[in-house]
């Protein structure tokens, strides 16, 4: 099996067993460390620079926060508190950590999206300690520090233990290259874990009305089609799917923690939704890419 298919089948197929095998929803304790080991491969391998920013770098990361106030304004319109901040979680959600992994397999520029996942999760991480009480309507000074502790462990730590592994050992650097395989089955797995989390909490809430859901998944999958769509329009000619990439696809372990730390289990349905949406667009992208691939050979 070629290698674009292979990682297709992969995603899909971690996606359809987490629904099948809810049981494995007690090993959700792992999607944090699997975000931090995610984080740190690739802050190893990577530096942000003035020369590989851009001005629709800027455009994007404030489209990206711009995104999530919009998106919690349209779930208050379709159906209440809980869409809305389901709908929010996913919008205001920073670029993947996979997402240069995808551009590659693209043959798109990496720089880019590297610069726009640095540039995204850095700052939406410092300023979701501020915007996660005004959304959670608990503006209190102890929701700002557990929110700041929880980013802070998530990103700040595996940002900082990389550049300083790469400062003592610079060859570290190059790690990430030899385990590109292994970063994405952390991705993998996490995403498999996600979706047995998502599975055994509706297995548990029979009760739950299916319009919530269908409200939820609705609007989660308006709000992805319209970042794909904004990033393609962001990047221009130069950078047009690495933009589209950067804004479409997201960090969705990172707000699905936050998510059932901070609020609801219905709430983080919100980002679970966007893994499958992003991840069923990624899918398509990478069979496109390899069937054009093969028809040029």
């Amino acid at each position: 099996m070629k290698p674009g298919l292979l990682r297709t089948v992969a995603l899909v197929s971690s996606m359809v067993l987490g629904a099948l095998v809810p049981q494995a929803h007690g090993g959700v304790w792992a999607i944090r460390w699997l975000v931090v080991a995610m984080l740190f491969l690739v802050f190893l391998q990577t530096r942000l620079s003035r020369g590989s920013l851009r001005p629709s770098h800027a455009v994007l990361l404030v489209t990206n926060v711009a995104m999530g106030f919009a998106a919690w304004g349209l779930g208050w319109l379709v159906g209440g508190r809980e869409v809305a901040l389901a709908a929010f979680f996913a919008g205001i959600t920073p670029t993947a950590t996979a997402a240069p992994v995808v551009v590659s397999f693209l043959r798109g520029r990496v720089d880019y999206v590297i610069a726009a996942f640095l540039l995204t999760n850095v700052l939406i991480a410092a300023l979701l300690p501020a915007l996660l009480p005004l959304v959670l309507g608990r503006a209190t000074p102890g929701v700002f520090l557990q929110v700041l502790g929880s980013v802070s462990l998530v990103v700040f730590v595996p940002m900082g233990a990389a550049w300083l592994l790469r400062a003592i050992h610079p060859a570290a650097a190059n790690w990430p290259q030899h385990l590109r395989n292994l970063s994405f089955g952390l991705w993998v797995l996490a995403l498999f874990l996600i979706t047995a989390n998502a599975s055994d909490f509706l297995e548990s809430h029979p009760e739950l009305p299916a319009t919530v859901l269908v409200k939820i998944a609705a609007t989660t999958s308006l709000v992805c089609a319209v970042n794909f769509a904004l990033g393609w329009a962001i990047g221009g000619r130069e950078f047009r799917h690495e933009a589209s990439q950067s804004l479409g696809q997201k960090n969705t372990t990172l707000t699905i923690l936050l998510a059932m730390t901070f609020a609801t289990p219905l709430v983080a349905l919100g980002p679970t939704c966007y893994v499958v949406w992003h991840n069923l667009w990624n899918s398509w992208q990478l069979h496109r890419s390899t069937v054009r691939r093969h028809a040029r050979q």
